[in-house]
């Protein structure tokens, strides 16, 4: 028996749950949508035409307070409440929400001129689109689109003011886009109250957290290492590695690599070796120098030689000192082709976006491979002598930053006990 998942056609339409009154010919024909085209019958088909209308853009009037006829049209919304709305829109938004109606159109008129300025500003700023970076033409440009009420244009304006040292004035823009709910306004406004002096903790977490939650990978990065190293808020490890991983998820390169050491140690998650190297290796194709370390490292001690090279060179290029002697131990092993071909895939991959990327934040105080990262510890005791060993291979090679003792099998100790043997 088939059973009907949609109102019979009396009363309703099958594509749509919305009631649709049926509507007669005169009332139509006497309507405000003009027109209709009276279908012909033909002897010939027994199909419906279609009707076609077609209705004209009426003007906006003022009705009296008892009607009800739009009491649910957006369009009769007042003026600066869609402007409200709409201050954190890009181009594309701004442009389609213009398109609803002549009302919004109008009122949006305003922020479609915001998105041009903003765009100039931007060109000025990183030197785009056939002209030179001009710092002061891309804060007038910027200026003149937050008069306009564009909170992406507060935000880049507050991030010159920030630059130029004039933290008031930036604190002031940041403090605008994010009442007007601009996550990357909250975020900025969070930071800056980390970096305060003296710092306001309180106010920063709520807004991380309010940027936090409309989605912004940057604050959830922030206040992920805020929970972890209970910074203005007490802190918890279950919450910050919810944090991390929302924020990798989302594309932060710091988060990847990490929640790649919050699975290696089961901090906040349950241990996991496989989703620990899935992060690593993502955190190292993004161009993290000490996951390319690491990554590289580990695919040493499987025996592949190659694609360590690779990462190994990777992270020699971005600063790794220690990445550097590592590399040169391999290369010593392999043949000259094979030592040309690994540079080779080396110089071919395209640089990480996130260091070409221009975003309008505030830097992190940070840097982004050491401080601004978790910084574990290994023990200083083992009772092996191959422990003791691999200690001083993590000294010498990781600056005593990788925690990877007390967790591994005896099967990867011996791997890094090998590796110690080989480099040494």
């Amino acid at each position: 028996m088939k059973q009907r998942t949609y109102p019979s056609g009396s009363s309703l339409s099958r594509l749509s749950s919305l009631h649709i009154p049926k509507v007669s010919a005169s009332e139509v024909s006497s309507s405000e949508y003009g027109a209709v085209r009276t279908p012909v019958k033909s002897a010939s088909s027994s199909v419906r035409p279609i009707r076609f209308c077609s209705r004209s853009w009426p003007a906006r009037v003022s009705e009296p307070s008892g009607s009800s006829s739009h009491a649910a049209d957006f369009s009769a919304l007042p003026y600066d409440i869609l402007v409200k709305i709409a201050a954190s829109f890009n181009l594309p938004n701004v442009q389609a929400a213009s398109l609803v109606c002549r009302s919004w159109s109008e009122a949006l008129r305003p922020l479609r001129e915001a998105m041009l300025l903003l765009k100039w500003g931007k060109r000025f700023k990183h030197g785009r689109g056939g002209v030179r970076p001009n710092r002061e033409k891309a804060l007038d440009s910027f200026m003149k689109a937050v008069a306009h009420g564009s909170t992406l244009a507060m935000v880049d304006a507050g991030l010159i003011y920030w630059e130029m040292g004039e933290k008031s004035k930036a604190i002031s823009l940041y403090q605008k886009a994010a009442e007007l709910g601009d996550p990357a306004g909250q975020c900025n406004l969070g930071i800056s109250y980390l970096q305060a002096d003296p710092p306001n903790s309180k106010d920063a977490i709520k807004w991380l957290y309010k940027a936090s939650i409309g989605g912004n990978v940057r604050a959830q990065y922030q206040l992920a290492l805020c929970l972890h190293r209970g910074h203005g808020i007490k802190s918890n490890m279950e919450e910050a590695a919810k944090w991390y991983l929302e924020a990798a998820e989302g594309g932060f390169v710091r988060a990847m690599y990490n929640i790649s050491l919050c699975y290696s140690f089961g901090e906040g998650l349950m241990h996991s070796h496989k989703l620990a190297r899935k992060w690593m290796k993502r955190a190292a194709d993004h161009g993290h120098s000490k996951a390319q370390f690491e990554h590289g490292l580990a695919l040493f001690s499987e025996g592949d030689m190659m694609k360590a090279v690779v990462y190994l060179e990777l992270a020699t290029r971005a600063g790794e000192e220690a990445a550097a002697h590592v590399k040169n131990v391999i290369l010593q092993r392999l043949s000259a082709a094979s030592r040309d071909h690994v540079m080779c895939l080396a110089d071919s991959l395209p640089r990480p976006l996130w260091l070409v990327q221009t975003t309008p934040y505030i830097s992190l105080d940070a840097n982004i491979n050491q401080k601004d990262s978790i910084n574990y510890k290994p023990p200083s005791s083992l009772s092996s002598a191959r422990g003791a060993m691999f200690i001083q291979f993590c000294n010498y090679c990781f600056h005593g930053a990788l925690p990877r003792v007390e967790h591994l099998s005896t099967h990867e100790k011996k791997k890094c006990v090998d590796l110690k043997k080989v480099i040494f």
